[in-house]
């Protein structure tokens, strides 16, 4: 039996797939689509967190699409809202039926020969996995595995009688009512858990083995929701949006241009918030503002439960468990019943399925972004990925559009193949993240370089990104286009398409 053939396949139906079929619905309207998703339903990430208070870790003008306003008056908001979001999306622009649910890809292989990749799919608990292909392949998986998190290997774990969690596998109506709780970790998940689970604990205690930057941000909007009594609603959130990428951005420069004054402002305004008497080491990191995230929190919750002594913190290095809780080098003993491990996530590129090129397996870590969107000798590929320092959907949008611009070349020009090329290897390699934290060292042999010049370079900058990506030449002498002579299969595929455009 042949594989039922499209013209792009989209890889996950989390913001950046739905998204991304919005972007292909509007700029390619003659193309013929599925969004493929290994699990049971749509939403990628906020489906799949359901552990107290999940919420944005930045603000909902800028993770919300460019092209649908976000009209809660939450400006940081829970996973569920986000969820709800995403749904309403698929469903006002006819995404929901192109969606195949329980459609997780093993493998795709390109073929030169017939310019078109080759899907094997396990469908549900189908026994033998099924096949589709296509010309492009759009991959919104995310950059992290969906099965597990990142857990440590922890000295006598196995005899610890309580409860231990890590926040990806959250257990569905988990009661911690009175019990102690110790959350090992310092990153977002962490500073979002600890305050959302005093609400029923006993005690929570944030064990960290070293400080984050934290910053407070107000949950809601109060220029938006003045707006929004005189503008329309489209005009509200545009003006959110520019102002919220122009404080962001903003902050990310100063903080590279001026560190330690960053730095101060940072530590001055936890203080504030903290109280005169509060150990500051805690919130003192060793490393300047943004070489790893800067964590924020809603209205200071965070600040608030500590300050109120519902929660604490500690900055301790892990000896072991007992059976009653967690052992410290220095020699401490925290007691808890629950233990979380907020340890971070595994990285992971294309959703866990291998990539060959002409039965030859892709290494992504031999090769080197291109424009931050499609990876050196990958034909017809795109990897749609958000910003580390900014909005994760104010790329994903970028990246999206500008593959169907490529792809709107593509047919202009009559050629079927695409590739980033650096013949000549004249592009010097950089680390493709410039970010220090855990997650990214630990999968530094699993993810592809930078180049030190543009289209190669990773700028993290969205202005300049919306110029190049939206309104830059897509011919830079890098895009190699080819159109490989058309085998049975193929014109098979044409001679169909040319009857059923015939039909009246």
């Amino acid at each position: 039996m042949s594989a039922e053939h499209l013209d792009v396949l989209i890889i996950g139906a989390g913001l950046s797939g739905i998204g991304a079929a919005y972007h292909l619905m509007k700029h390619c309207p003659g193309k013929r689509f599925a969004i493929l998703e290994g699990r049971a339903a749509l939403g990628g990430t906020w489906d799949l967190f359901r552990y107290p208070g999940i919420r944005s870790d930045s603000d909902m003008f800028t993770l919300g699409y460019n092209f649908k306003p976000w009209t809660n008056p939450l400006a940081i908001a829970d996973g569920p809202s986000i969820r709800s979001y995403i749904e309403e999306t698929a469903q006002e622009n006819g995404i929901q039926e192109h969606i195949r649910f329980q459609h997780k890809v093993l493998k795709a292989d390109w073929c030169s020969e017939r310019a078109t990749w080759t899907l094997r799919v396990q469908r549900g608990d189908e026994p033998e996995p099924i096949k589709l292909s296509c010309q492009h392949l759009l991959m919104c998986t995310g950059y992290y595995r969906y099965e597990a998190g990142y857990t440590p290997e922890f000295k006598g774990r196995e005899q610890f009688q309580g409860e231990f969690i890590h926040p990806q596998q959250w257990p569905e109506n988990f009661d911690y009512r009175d019990k102690n709780v110790v959350v090992i970790g310092s990153g977002a998940t962490a500073v979002t858990l600890v305050p959302a689970m005093t609400d029923k604990a006993r005690h929570v205690t944030m064990l960290q083995r070293s400080p984050t930057y934290v910053i407070s941000l107000p949950q809601g909007d109060p220029i938006s929701a003045f707006l929004r009594r005189f503008l329309p609603e489209t005009w509200v959130y545009r003006l959110a949006r520019t102002r919220n990428v122009a404080v962001q951005l903003g902050f990310y420069k100063l903080s590279k241009a001026f560190p330690g004054l960053v730095r101060k402002a940072l530590l001055g305004m936890a203080k504030r918030q903290l109280g005169a008497n509060f150990d500051m080491r805690h919130f003192s990191p060793r490393y300047k503002p943004w070489d790893e995230r800067v964590c924020a929190v809603p209205n200071g919750d965070l600040f608030k439960v500590l300050r109120k002594g519902k929660a604490s913190v500690v900055t301790e290095h892990i000896d072991g468990f007992t059976a009653k809780g967690i052992r410290l080098k220095s020699g401490q003993v925290l007691p808890a019943d629950v233990i979380i491990s907020a340890t971070g996530l595994e990285l992971q590129l294309f959703g866990g399925m291998q990539v060959a090129v002409d039965g030859v397996p892709f290494d992504a870590a031999k090769s080197m972004g291109y424009r931050g969107i499609m990876l050196r000798d990958l034909p017809n590929a795109a990897v749609v990925l958000g910003y580390t320092n900014a909005s994760w959907t104010l790329k994903a949008d970028l990246s999206s559009e500008y593959y169907c611009r490529l792809i709107q070349h593509m047919d202009a020009i009559g050629m079927r193949q695409c590739t980033p090329r650096d013949a000549l290897r004249e592009v010097k390699d950089a680390p493709f993240l410039d970010l220090a934290s855990g997650y990214i060292k630990r999968a530094a042999d699993k993810i592809p370089s930078q180049g030190d010049r543009a289209p190669w370079k990773l700028y993290q900058n969205y202005l300049l990104d919306l110029a190049l990506l939206r309104y830059g030449k897509i011919e830079d002498g890098y895009l190699v286009f080819t159109s490989p002579q058309s085998s049975p299969q193929a014109a098979t595929v044409a001679g169909l398409r040319a009857d059923v455009s015939q039909t009246p």
